[in-house]
């Protein structure tokens, strides 16, 4: 019986909660995951679902786990269980992916997991007779753009900020031409921690911040009230968006979308609306961390020969996400409202902010995060056989 999705990706951030929320769905999932030295395959996807178990406070069946790699051809995997993804599996959500923004050359990454792996992705589905094809792509295979964009329209060509941007849409367009008309394209924005609890297991995009106002507020002096002065001038206006997006809306999004047929086959930004400001993103930091100072200057008032301190720290610290400090792109969300009508998108505010902060700072910032390896809190159902 063709019941299974093939997921990859499925031990990083957006994957565990794909996990979560496709099987308690009753979704028969499969798991195509790297072997690891440190910790087999088996022993990653356990310790995922050990930690749903016991925060949902249910057992969970567990998903047929396939050991493999996306960038070897025929993903790596054994013939038994290449035969095994043809006998069970309908459908692929393809999540695996590479978040380095620069490449030396397009033998490494991120072209190499993004192009290359999405290329096996799809070779396996043509040799398995996989017609449905679930992607998971970003909003800003858009590339340097501020205007409006929506989910009809056809990829450009760029300019892209990156790599990572620009393998992306290299990648889209691969599912697009192997799967004209039929395939399912999520793009989310820049996804942050869970909306309910903060939990991260990643630390980059908005987190270098958060690092970095933590790094600063460690050595400050504090007045009575425990409130600090950063003195930093930004280069913006404050009315930048910034598209945010909570992990767990967007893995329910997704999960809604793909148990789903009649959803299928168009694209999806799952992003916000309306998006959070800068300014209003460096308040909700200002009041979660207890600091004061922070000016917006306008694009280019700040250059290198007139930082103070904090300001020349913030600037080598944070160059790498240099180019999506300008305004950003209004994403237009109409499938996805039209598809998931009661299910809106946490807005980042204050109060989520607080708690992205407070978890990442309790988790050190990835350092106290240790892989779960308790039993099941009951014997799980059995794994698609």
């Amino acid at each position: 019986m063709s019941d299974a999705i093939l997921l990859t990706g499925a031990t990083g951030l957006l994957g565990r909660y794909l996990l979560r929320d496709l099987t308690t769905r009753g979704v028969p999932v499969a798991v195509l995951v790297r072997g690891d030295r440190k910790e087999p395959a088996e022993s990653r996807v356990e310790s995922i679902m050990a930690g749903w178990e016991e925060e949902l406070g249910r057992p969970l069946p567990r998903p047929r786990v396939l050991e493999g790699e996306l960038t070897a051809p025929g993903l790596g995997l054994a013939g038994e269980d290449l035969r095994w993804v043809g006998r069970r599996c309908a459908g692929v959500l393809h999540n695996g992916a590479s978040l380095t923004f620069h490449g030396a050359d397009r033998a490494r990454d991120p072209w190499l997991t993004n192009v290359g792996g999405t290329a096996n992705v799809i070779e396996v589905c043509k040799e398995a007779g996989i017609r449905s094809f679930h992607h998971v792509s970003t909003a800003y295979v858009c590339g340097q753009r501020t205007d409006l964009v929506t989910e009809d329209e056809p990829l450009r060509d760029g300019p892209f900020r990156n790599d990572y941007e620009q393998s992306k849409a290299e990648a889209e367009a691969l599912v697009r031409g192997a799967f004209p008309g039929s395939a399912t394209v999520y793009r989310p924005a820049i996804i942050v921690g869970d909306s309910a609890t903060g939990y991260t297991s990643t630390y980059h995009g908005l987190y270098l911040y958060f690092q970095y106002v933590s790094l600063m507020g460690r050595f400050a002096a504090r007045d009575a009230d425990g409130r600090w002065e950063l003195p930093l001038r930004l280069n913006s206006t404050g009315d930048e968006r910034r598209n945010l997006v909570p992990v767990d809306w967007v893995s329910a999004a997704i999960a809604g979308i793909a148990t789903r047929p009649e959803h299928h086959g168009r694209t999806y930004h799952l992003t916000p609306t309306p998006a959070v400001t800068a300014r209003e993103l460096v308040e909700a930091m200002a009041a979660a961390f207890g600091y004061h100072g922070v000016t917006f200057a306008g694009p280019g008032a700040c250059s290198a020969g007139d930082l103070n301190e904090a300001e020349s720290t913030f600037y080598q610290y944070c160059s790498e996400y240099e180019l999506y400090w300008a305004a950003e792109p209004e994403f237009d969300a109409t499938h996805t409202r039209a598809a998931l009508p009661d299910l809106p998108c946490p807005a980042v505010d204050a109060a989520l902010v607080a708690r992205l902060v407070a978890f990442a700072v309790r988790d050190g910032w990835g350092r106290a995060s240790r892989p779960r390896k308790k039993r099941p809190v009951a014997a799980p159902a059995a794994a698609p056989s």
